[in-house]
């Protein structure tokens, strides 16, 4: 398509469509393997965890903190069992690790796809049209501007990142329970951790 397209500007357009075609079929292969869950006990079982959140929590960034830390501890443990299934290899920039993290890793572990917007070698913003997370979820008007009710997605990109030596900052910058059209995440690129070998290396 013409925005995957234009998300490789470093590719030819023809190797561009190969490679996002390539990553679809690894997608839903992965997809089609993995064990099922029931959707609506997912979103249900998750919309009470936030829910008890809130009710042992007086200020709502301690809630939107402690969503960010249960993400980033699933994310540490999450990429080996993304790199095992999807069997991708290592990623040669942050470029390409956003096009997986959209078309590969949401489709295997949340069943749906996202886009991505202003992707470079710093930074990316992925795109949810559709989040199981919310589905049967209306936020009251007290809690709209500031509860991040996603913001476990942001915590498992930053943990699973970290352990393929990336360190990250990821924010919700829109939400559908905030009256978005979509939600978003912003993914920034702080630091390339060098301490350890990377995965993948001998």
């Amino acid at each position: 398509s013409t925005q995957s397209t234009g998300d490789f500007r470093f590719l030819a357009p023809s190797m561009a469509a190969r490679q996002t075609s390539n990553l679809a079929k690894v997608a839903e292969n992965c997809w089609t393997k993995a064990p099922k869950i029931n959707a609506e006990l997912f979103t249900l079982t998750y919309g009470a965890i936030v829910w008890q959140l809130l009710k042992d929590n007086e200020n709502i960034e301690d809630v939107n903190n402690q969503l960010e830390k249960m993400g980033y501890n699933i994310g540490l443990r999450l990429i080996d069992e993304f790199l095992a299934r999807s069997n991708l290899g290592r990623c040669k920039d942050f470029r390409e690790t956003a096009e997986v993290i959209a078309k590969v890793a949401f489709k295997m572990f949340l069943g749906v796809n996202a886009s991505l917007r202003d992707s470079n070698d710093k930074e990316f913003v992925l795109i949810l049209d559709d989040n199981p997370l919310t589905d049967f979820c209306e936020l009251p008007e007290s809690h709209k501007k500031s509860l991040a009710y996603c913001n476990i997605l942001c915590g498992v990109i930053r943990g699973s990142l970290e352990m393929v030596q990336m360190r990250v900052e990821c924010q919700l910058i829109k939400s559908i329970l905030r009256g978005d059209e979509v939600s978003e995440i912003k993914v920034v690129l702080k630091e390339i951790l060098k301490d350890e070998m990377p995965i993948g290396d001998d």
